[in-house]
């Protein structure tokens, strides 16, 4: 493992000073701890990842799915130069915004808060770090924080302007992704500008620092191989039907979602190549040799990918530490284009199955109903701290994202247990 480089102290400041409880820690190591420690990261273990919490035995959650990108990340970022401990806590504050159901809740909820600006699970997860998370609140008397648009309220978790920054996939806000305005990708609602302003301060417009950009790659890597292995697993996925040359037009379909302009030549060869390699599999059947099978699997896409990142981006920038804007982590076209294939076996065996279709449809129903109950009986259905948001809201706008901040706090047990009492009114 490299040595990693040294960060300047803008990089380890803090939106609101604070003293080291004890010293000898980095300021990134108390970023992962803080992280590590939160309710909103907790929560996520009862958050859909692919197939929802306790519909089948031991699923991935949103919670696993973080902790297997932070440790995809720690160990790329540390080959980089990069400090381990800012780059794991990046990947695990990555989804700590995602609501209820997943991507479903996500676009639920976006439609019920269409009236405050919408909502977006990234630029959630910047909420949550810097205002939701209650641990450290912006004094009112120091000159240090006269920037705070908070004086006397929450700051969140006060990480530091790198990890904010390693943590923000889509740094712009709505409707100013750098390539794509129409893009429903962004990393920050309207009243958290001041607070994104601070954390990328020195920042080129709409560019990731490449600890996020670590991130990213170890986010499409943890994804794309356990949901695979997740689906073989649980019988939804046949690796024979991959040799289908009907099955492969319509999965190709679907990769181009992730990888556009390319076709179905390229993500042929793509899914031909991982078919050829002996740790591919033929099938699975359950037993303990077939339970192996999987684990190697993974393990090899996960080296596959990591290694050609990393190779490719050392033959780029060199052999030196690389950290925050002194380098874009360069992954090989082809690599993108089998993560791409895998990401569409996920989407078209696991989650567009009837089954789930009829499930999501549900989920949204509840999501919607929950905003519309909620903000009839505002504050009084609220928790205590979204009651008093509630009450000190402007305007409606802001009214109303306090209780879009409530739901998507929920898990997907208690956002079905709270519609069963305030809609359907189950005791």
């Amino acid at each position: 493992m490299k040595n990693t480089a040294p960060y300047d102290p803008q990089s380890e400041a803090r939106w609101v000073p604070e003293p080291d409880k004890r010293p000898g820690r980095t300021a990134f190591q108390r970023d992962r701890a803080r992280v590590l420690h939160s309710a909103a990261l907790r929560r996520l273990a009862g958050t859909t990842q692919v197939v929802a919490p306790m519909r089948s035995d031991f699923p991935r959650t949103r919670l696993t799915h973080s902790l297997e990108c932070a440790q995809v990340g720690r160990e790329l970022g540390a080959a980089l130069g990069c400090d381990p401990d800012l780059v794991e806590t990046a990947c695990l504050a990555h989804d700590i915004g995602h609501p209820p159901f997943g991507h479903t809740g996500e676009e639920a909820l976006d439609q019920a808060a269409r009236a405050c600006g919408g909502f977006e699970g990234n630029a959630q997860s910047l909420r949550i770090l810097t205002r939701l998370e209650p641990k450290r609140f912006a004094p009112l008397d120091e000159p240090e924080v006269r920037l705070s648009p908070w004086p006397g309220r929450s700051v969140g978790l006060n990480l530091t302007r790198a990890a904010l920054d390693a943590a923000t996939k889509y740094p712009w806000p709505r409707g100013q992704h750098p390539a794509d305005p129409g893009s429903t990708k962004y990393g920050v609602y309207g009243d958290d500008l001041p607070v994104f302003r601070w954390l990328r301060t020195g920042a080129p417009d709409g560019r990731k620092c490449f600890e996020a950009t670590v991130m990213d790659w170890s986010d499409d890597v943890a994804y794309s191989t356990h949901d695979v292995e997740d689906g073989l697993q649980a019988g939804h996925i046949d690796p024979a039907a991959l040799r289908s040359p009907e099955e492969r037009a319509e999965l190709f379909k679907t990769a181009e979602r992730f990888v556009p302009g390319a076709g179905p030549e390229e993500f042929g060869e793509a899914l031909d190549r991982l078919q050829a390699e002996d740790w591919w599999p033929a099938g699975y059947d359950g037993t303990a040799r077939a339970r192996a099978g999987l684990k190697d699997l993974t393990s090899q896409l996960i080296g596959r990918f990591c290694l050609a990142a990393e190779q490719a981006t050392r033959a780029r920038y060199g052999p030196g530490p690389l950290t925050r804007y002194a380098a874009e982590l360069v992954v090989p076209y082809g690599v993108r284009l089998e993560c791409a294939v895998l990401k569409a076996v996920a989407v078209r065996y696991v989650m567009q199955r009837a089954e789930q279709a009829q499930l999501r449809s549900r989920q949204r129903v509840v999501i919607a109903e929950l905003a519309d109950a909620l903000m009839v009986d505002a504050p009084h259905r609220l928790d205590p701290v979204f009651a008093a948001q509630y009450a000190e809201a402007e305007d409606d706008r802001a009214a109303l994202r306090s209780v879009i901040d409530q739901i998507a706090t929920l898990t997907d047990a208690s956002a079905l247990a709270l519609h069963a009492k305030l809609v359907t009114r189950q005791p």
